[in-house]
Formats: C-alpha cells, structure tokens, sequence
C-alpha cells in the first residue's frame, strides 16, 4: 500500500502558490498552473511545505483521493520550475519528422504525410529528422501528445519499424522459418 499522501510537498524559493480553500494556483519562472484538488482532502501551506492530508478518515476514497491530490500538486510545482519532457525515436527507412510553424508534420509510410498540431503550451523541437523531443510544464498534456504521436505509428515486433519513447525496449519477435 502506497503512502505518497503523507510526505510534504517542497516549494522551490522561486515558485510561488497560492491556496484559496481547495483551489491551488502555482507560478514559477516556465508559466503558471492550476489545480481544483477533491473536497476529501485538506490543503495546507508552511513555509515552503504544502501539506495534504486526508479530511475525515483514511480510508476508500479519501485515501485514493489523497494521494493522487498530492502527486497532481507536486507535478504541478515541478513542472513550474523544472518542466517535463518526452523524447521519441522514429525508426524505419523513409521515417521522418519536422516542425513547421505549429504543426509537426510526420512521413510515416502512409501515402500522405501525417499533421500534428502542437497544443499550445508544449514544445516540439526535431534535433534530426529522426527524433522528436515534446516538452511543457504540464505533464499531463506532454505525456498525452507523445501517446498520440506514437500511436500513429507504433513500434513492430519483427524489424523494430514505427515510433518509440527514447529508451524503451521492444520484444522482438523471429520471423518465418523455411
């Protein structure tokens, strides 16, 4: 059993959050986010330690609630101050990416080219024409575009062809034997 909820929340000396009831506002030097957090939990400043702890008992609910309410807070102060990032690889001959103003438009092997529009607040930034970095403060939305991307084109057990997150594994598989 999980106890997240229980550990503070450590507020960087630049980031600064606001707390009215249980709507939490957070800014920092890469933009500002907020977060409407469940009315099972209480939220609580001091000094620079966000605290949450669970409003009537710990248990069901208020404890699922709990720990989320607290690894949603601490993305949203870490995403302020550091930000996220995902990084894909393409691979497969005639694969390739590029950024073009808001749109990142992708040559996947389908007859056409494949768009994107970048969502506003993430970043898309191709180093080679084979690799693609997305990074913004919310990581949710990082993490949800880098899953729409891959699954256009999703990685292929017998040559390793398609779309896959930098560092991530593929089973490959044999092909037909004569």
């Amino acid at each position: 059993m999980s106890r997240v909820g229980k550990y503070p929340i450590i507020v960087p000396a630049d980031v600064k959050v606001d707390l009215k009831g249980q709507h939490v506002t957070v800014k920092g030097k890469l933009g500002e986010l907020e977060y409407t957090a469940a009315d099972d939990v209480d939220l609580k400043l001091e000094e620079n330690k966000l605290w949450v702890s669970p409003r009537k008992s710990e248990t069901g609910i208020n404890r699922a609630s709990w720990g989320t309410t607290r690894a949603r807070l601490n993305n949203l102060v870490k995403g302020v101050h550091d930000g996220f990032s995902k990084k894909l690889e393409i691979n497969g001959v005639g694969y390739k990416a590029q950024v073009q103003g808001k749109i990142l438009k992708m040559s996947l092997g389908f007859s056409h080219d494949v768009d994107f529009e970048i969502p506003a607040g993430l970043k898309v930034a191709c180093a080679t024409p084979t690799n693609v970095e997305i990074t913004g403060v919310d990581k949710q939305k990082v993490g949800q575009f880098a899953a729409v991307i891959r699954a256009k084109r999703p990685p292929e057990p017998y040559k390793g062809k398609g779309i896959k997150y930098e560092g991530e594994y593929i089973l490959r598989k044999e092909g037909k034997k004569k």
